[in-house]
């Protein structure tokens, strides 16, 4: 078939290398606990391979119709999880559809950088209309999921929101302005924080004045990281990890069990995929034939960086602990299956730029 020969196999290779290391590393995380949960991340990953596959035969203006309704649905559900939701470890984020458990935030990131790349398509960030507008819509979800409270979404939500409004055309220094003013508020923000959300960063700062508290974590892990050495002690052999000395070792602190288990060669290939992904999705950014679909792939491609980045280094001790999963590798499947569907968007993004020129105008936005 025609868009078989125009798939982008470098990047499809990226993303089914990273499907095998992270069920992989799920198995060994949770082979002496609940097995369910690594049959139901191959549910999962069938699912959201299935709605990649689907977006590859979707054109991109037919789409681009869609995100306006998707991004209100996103936001209603947002609405709705603090009268409904359900509470998971302390937090009420998911809503309970009957068959599956959904967690609003994780549509409405890739539902905001939908509409902003459809809403930047055709202005520049620089018009203050234009800048005030995708400000609101970032703003609105970001309020919503910080009050659920998840701090580690909102973070990403808002980072990506920030790149994209780059990418159409702010000045940098305005992210510097934003920069300065985020530091200045700081101590008020201190002042709205949780108290778990205020020991985290105490935390973080001295791991060792609670090491069987708040700081069991972090130290847990960076055990388990550094005790991996260059090859790792073997599959299934990790110590930490069998022993349950990782806390979420299924999740959050998945990393930790394939550095255990794998070592630096595991690592070192883990981050050999999500090097080649990203570059891959920044590629087809500038080849994009579209500013329209220029944008998707930069908010894609910041999503995942600020995901990968933050995750690897909370669990190594350099970032504070917020949550935040490891993209591919982490069980969820509210956040596998969004995240295969942006990828559907990035491959559907290369199959219409093959042979193309590069967009020049944002006039030719969604051609």
């Amino acid at each position: 078939m025609k868009v078989l020969r125009q798939l982008d196999w470098l990047l499809l290779a990226s993303l089914l290398g990273l499907a095998a290391i992270g069920l992989i590393t799920l198995y060994a995380a949770v082979h002496q606990g609940d097995i369910g949960l690594w049959q139901r991340q191959v549910i999962f990953w069938l699912i959201g391979l299935a709605v990649f596959a689907g977006l590859c035969f979707i054109p991109l203006r037919v789409l681009g119709l869609v995100c306006w309704p998707v991004y209100v649905l996103a936001l209603l559900m947002l609405l709705l999880v603090p009268f409904v939701g359900d509470v998971q470890m302390g937090a009420r984020r998911w809503l309970n559809l009957g068959i599956v458990h959904l967690q609003p935030s994780e549509l409405m990131k890739w539902a905001l950088m939908f509409v902003l790349a459809n809403w930047f398509a055709t202005r520049e960030a620089n018009q203050t209309a234009h800048l005030f507008t995708a400000l609101i819509l970032a703003v609105l979800p970001a309020g919503l999921i910080i009050l659920q409270p998840d701090l580690g979404t909102t973070m990403v939500l808002l980072f990506a929101a920030t790149a994209m409004v780059i990418a159409a055309g702010l000045p940098w220094r305005w992210f510097g302005y934003a920069v300065a003013a985020a530091l200045a508020a700081a101590p008020l923000l201190w002042h709205f924080m949780h108290a778990y959300q205020k020991q985290r960063v105490m935390t973080f700062l001295d791991p060792q004045s609670d090491p069987l508290g708040a700081g069991y974590h972090v130290i847990q892990s960076t055990i388990a990281i550094g005790s991996g050495g260059l090859f790792g002690k073997g599959f299934l052999q990790g110590t930490q990890a069998r022993l349950h000395f990782l806390p979420e070792q299924h999740t959050d602190f998945i990393f930790s069990v394939l550095a255990e288990e794998g070592g630096f060669i595991a690592v070192g290939l883990l981050l050999f995929l999500y090097g080649t992904l990203i570059t891959r999705i920044i590629m087809i950014a500038g080849r994009a034939h579209s500013r329209f679909a220029s944008l998707i792939c930069i908010g894609v491609a910041s999503i995942f960086m600020l995901y990968i980045t933050v995750n690897i280094g909370m669990v190594s001790g350099l970032l504070p602990v917020v949550g935040v999963p490891l993209p591919f590798i982490s069980y969820g499947g509210s956040a596998l299956v969004t995240m295969l569907a942006a990828m559907g968007l990035v491959m559907r993004v290369a199959i219409e730029s093959q042979g193309r020129i590069a967009w020049q105008r944002p006039g030719s936005a969604l051609v």
